[in-house]
C-alpha cells in the first residue's frame, strides 16, 4: 500500500520544506507497518515535490493518517500545500508516475510486465544461486530467493520494465520532455 502526495513549494522555501518532509517521513517510520518512504524533487523549477509513504496494509496507513504526530506536523506546514494525493494498492504502486494522475494500467498489463521483470531474475537465480543454496534447508533457500527477488524486482527490474514499456502501459500518457541539459 502506498500513499503518494504531490506538493507545491513556494520559491525560496525549499530547504524548510525538505526539513518538514524529512520530519514527516521520520514520524511515519515510527508507525507499525510502515515500509519506508521518500521525497522526490521536482523535475523543473517550481514543479511539484512528491512524498511517498509505503505501508504493509490499509490499517497501517490509517494509523498514520489518524496519528497525533502527523496531525501536529501538518498543522505547522507553511509555504507549501498539497495538490494531489493517491493511495495505491499492490503492484499498481510500481506502475504509477509519481505525481501523475493517470490511472494504473489494466491488471493484465500489470501481470505481463511483472512476468517480464520476474523472468530474468528467476532464470539467473536458478542458474547461479541454486547450486550454492542446495545445502540450505528448503525454508532458508526460499527465504533467500524471496528476499533477493523482492529487492531486485523493486530496485532493478520494475523500474527498467516500467520505463521501457511506459507507452504500452499507459498509451494516453504524453512523452516525457527531454531535459534541457541533454539538448545542448
Amino acid at each position: 500500500m502506498a500513499l503518494i502526495a504531490t506538493r507545491i513549494v513556494e520559491h525560496g522555501h525549499e530547504e524548510a520544506f525538505q526539513r518538514w518532509a524529512r520530519d514527516v517521513l521520520a514520524a511515519a517510520a515510527t508507525i507499525p507497518g510502515n515500509l519506508g518512504g521518500g521525497l522526490f524533487r521536482p523535475v523543473d523549477d517550481g514543479g511539484s515535490w512528491v512524498v511517498v509513504h509505503r505501508f504493509r496494509d490499509r490499517e497501517a496507513l490509517k494509523r498514520w493518517l489518524k496519528s497525533p504526530v502527523r496531525e501536529k506536523l501538518f498543522t505547522h506546514q507553511e509555504h507549501h500545500h498539497e495538490v494531489a494525493r493517491r493511495e495505491l494498492v499492490g503492484l499498481e504502486a510500481w506502475f504509477a508516475e509519481p505525481g501523475g494522475t493517470a490511472p494504473p494500467p489494466p491488471r493484465w498489463k500489470t501481470a505481463a510486465s511483472s512476468a517480464i521483470g520476474i523472468f530474468p531474475i528467476s532464470l539467473l537465480g536458478s542458474v547461479y544461486l541454486t547450486p550454492f543454496l542446495t545445502v540450505l534447508p528448503q525454508v532458508a533457500r526460499t527465504a533467500v530467493f524471496a528476499l533477493l527477488f523482492s529487492v531486485l524486482m523493486t530496485y532493478v527490474a520494475m523500474p527498467v520494465v516500467t520505463r521501457v514499456l511506459r507507452r504500452w502501459l499507459n498509451p494516453d500518457t504524453p512523452p516525457r520532455p527531454v531535459p534541457k541539459e541533454r539538448l545542448s
